[in-house]
This record gives structure tokens, sequence and C-alpha cells, in this order.
């Protein structure tokens, strides 16, 4: 497994997604993850399944500094008060001393950016996350962040997949040395049935949805976190790795239309 190396962690370029998977179903993909060798699991308080990921933690008998763990606080608990007290339920459920990344899961039009990262800052430095950063921001929320405010953000984790041009926001992260995460990495499904990316696979021997994994992966500074909750898929995901694309497959994966954004509610930010 690469890893990308930020703000003093290295975080596993290939993770596993947790969006919508809930109790025992939950606890027994995230052990057959570590089973395969998966050594980062993504979470938030929001999925409202830290209690089986800390379940299956726990009895995976792992080291704790050989797993990277993630969690998120939601965007209605950004006033400092409520991120310490939705920090302590998280770490509390996921039977963790400290996480390793712990992330702004969106945005709040109200909200005040100095406060929230004087508050995660103070989190940092008692040593409860290894390090912060944001989920869902776009160039002009990051440059509050990273140049008014100077918080040390360690990812800033969006949806992105083949069929949706992050350019922009991975110019501007690149520049900075900032890992992009990519959620929805494999457009919720679609990728897995596109024709384009389905004759690519069938030319190296894998699927269309190994393809666009491997596209993402490529590309420097980006991780990647698909949920899977199947031991197949994990399995399939991780062999991604061993895809070599060539220059006519990203030029073909280049043609395809950019403009396909699965995750994208009322309180999203304007997308740049």
């Amino acid at each position: 497994m690469e890893y990308l190396q930020t703000q003093h962690i290295s975080l596993p370029r290939l993770g596993l997604g947790t969006f919508r998977m809930q109790g025992d179903a939950c606890r027994a993909a995230v052990e057959s993850a570590f089973a395969l060798g998966y050594r980062h699991i993504d979470t938030a308080e929001m999925y409202g399944n830290e209690e089986a990921i800390g379940a299956a933690i726990s009895a995976a008998g792992i080291a704790r500094g050989d797993v990277h763990v993630t969690t998120k606080v939601w965007h209605e608990n950004l006033a400092p008060d409520s991120i310490r007290r939705a920090f302590d339920a998280s770490l509390k459920k996921l039977r963790l001393d400290h996480v390793d990344l712990y992330l702004v899961h969106w945005p709040s039009r109200n909200m005040n950016l100095p406060a929230i990262f004087e508050t995660l800052m103070k989190l940092k430095a008692e040593g409860r996350t290894r390090a912060i950063g944001v989920a869902n921001f776009n160039i002009a929320l990051l440059k509050k962040v990273v140049e008014e405010i100077k918080a040390p953000i360690a990812c800033n984790q969006v949806e992105y997949h083949v069929m949706l041009d992050q350019t922009k926001l991975a110019k501007y992260l690149t520049a900075r040395s900032i890992p992009l995460v990519a959620y929805c990495p494999l457009a919720q499904g679609r990728a897995a049935s596109d024709e384009t990316l389905s004759a690519i696979g069938r030319k190296h021997g894998g699927t269309a949805a190994q393809v666009a994994l491997k596209w993402l992966l490529d590309q420097d500074g980006v991780a990647a976190i698909p949920k899977a909750s199947r031991r197949e898929s994990q399995k399939a995901n991780l062999d991604a790795l061993k895809l070599k694309l060539d220059d006519e497959d990203r030029q073909a994966i280049a043609a395809l239309p950019k403009d396909k954004r699965c995750v994208n509610p009322g309180f999203a930010p304007a997308w740049d």
C-alpha cells in the first residue's frame, strides 16, 4: 500500500468508506477489510456507525499505530463547545484515545471559521487527533482556512471520480501539498457500467470499477475511500492497485463527460 505524507501523518492511499453501513454488517465489513490488509477506515458522526467500527478495531488486534482512522464533525455541530462534545462522543464510540484525522464534514452558512480551527488545533495540541482537515470545502473556503487562518489541514475530502472534473480544486491543493481524498470514487456505481471504462478494463484484465479507481490513484496527492461492504468488492478495489493504465487509456478517460455530481445536498457550498 502506498501512503501520502501530510501534516506528520501517513495516509494510506486506499481506504474503506463506510457511509450507509450500519451495525453488525458494518462491523463485519471492517473486520473483512482489516483481514485483507486495509489500514485506513473512514467514518463520521453522521454515519451512525462509529460504535460498530470501534468494535471491529478492538476485535482486529492490530497495533493502534498501524491503523488510520478518520472521523468527522457534522455541520450542525461547528460551535466550539459542540465540536468538543461531538469529538468526545466519537472517540468514546470508536473506543480510541485518539483519532488520526478529524475533519469538518461540511461547511455551514454561518460558521465561524477562526473559532472552529482554534478548537480543532487545540484537539490536535492535546494529542487527541493527530491531524485535522476539511471535507466538501470549495476553493474560496480553502483560501480562508489555508491562507488567512493558516490552519495546518491534512486534506480536503471531496467527491471525485472519472465523471466529475475537479481540476481547479486539485490544482489549488497540489500547489500547497494538501492531499485530496476522493469519496464516491466510483460515482456511486456508475463507473462500473461505463462502456469506455469496461473496454479499458478488458484490455488489462480488470473491471471498469478498477480502471476508475486506478485512474484516481495514479494522480499525485490523491487518496480514495470507496465504500465496499462485500469482501469480493474490497479485494477487487485492492487489486485495482496492480493495473497499469497507459496514455491511450488516460486519453479515453479524459474524453468522458465530467459533469456528474452524485452528492449535492441543499447545504452544500457553491462548487467551483
